[in-house]
């Protein structure tokens, strides 16, 4: 069985030079992109992306997916300029050379009276996609329709083509029971998004420090798959003028590239305890 890694590297920099610098030093041969020198990937004109695009392939990066803002608006805004949204973000994937972008399922506060809204919108989403042959995962986030397991199995049943994207420090924070939804969605996790979370507070917490459950999630997995890093760890300005007991977290670090590498170190420590096996570019079990 086979992993490779990627990452959101907008987290260890904004400029994306140092996104694939970082991604080189941290042994991960995949980048989700997201934010790339200050910009959106949603914002890219197609000649700056083919720019990116280039960049990238010189530093031996290739693209896992596209993290997408695509179903982060409230379900009742309008739709329309979400479509055409959508159609860029399409075209873009084809410039990046992946068929695969992230989406989510529309902020509401009555997800059960808004269901047949978001159904209908995800559907419509889906079909674009299909145009461009691209394929969208959902991931399960605080606020949408898809915050729990429950609902997210109802929109993959209800949504053909539609794959997942399983995220542990989510379901956490929206208080859900991360083996359970598991047990739920595994059959339809394309990939995991690798992030930690405390039931108690919320707190993003290195992978294995929190209640994700992600040994049990990563010594699950069956299938070759990919983990993308997305470490939303703390990241303290003026750190060395604080007293350690003036912290509120219970992890903070001095610099966003430091943080990287402390999750980036997290996640390799996990795969080694679930006995996998670093290759060139590839954990092997």
């Amino acid at each position: 069985m086979k992993i490779w890694l990627s990452a959101f590297a907008d987290e260890a920099s904004a400029e994306f030079g140092e996104q694939l610098r970082v991604l080189r030093e941290e042994r991960i041969p995949y980048i989700e992109l997201r934010g790339v020198d200050g910009k959106n990937i949603s914002e890219l004109t197609l000649p700056e992306a083919e720019g990116y695009a280039k960049a990238a392939a010189q530093a031996g990066v290739l693209v896992w997916a596209l993290g997408s803002p695509l179903g982060k608006i409230g379900v009742q805004d309008d739709f329309r300029p979400h479509l055409e949204q959508a159609e860029r973000l399409f075209r873009l994937a084809s410039v990046f050379g992946t068929d695969k972008v992230r989406v989510f399922s529309f902020y509401t506060e009555t997800p059960e009276t808004d269901e047949a809204e978001v159904f209908g919108r995800m559907r419509a989403l889906t079909a674009l996609a299909a145009r461009f042959g691209v394929t969208l995962y959902h991931e399960n986030e605080k606020g949408i329709y898809g915050s729990t397991a429950a609902r997210c199995a109802k929109l993959l049943a209800a949504v053909p083509g539609l794959k997942s994207v399983f995220d542990p420090a989510n379901y956490v924070q929206c208080g859900e029971v991360v083996p359970s939804a598991l047990r739920l969605l595994g059959a339809d996790t394309g990939y995991y998004h690798i992030k930690d979370a405390l039931y108690a507070d919320g707190e993003v917490v290195p992978a294995g420090s929190g209640d994700g459950c992600l040994r049990q999630v990563i010594g699950g997995i069956a299938r070759d798959t990919v983990l993308t890093l997305e470490p939303h760890l703390a990241v303290f300005e003026g750190y060395s003028h604080l007293e350690r007991t003036a912290q509120k977290q219970k992890f903070g670090y001095r610099t966003s590239r430091e943080a990287f590498a402390a999750a980036a170190a997290a996640l390799r420590g996990l795969l080694q305890e679930s006995g996998f096996e670093e290759g060139e570019g590839v954990w092997k079990k």
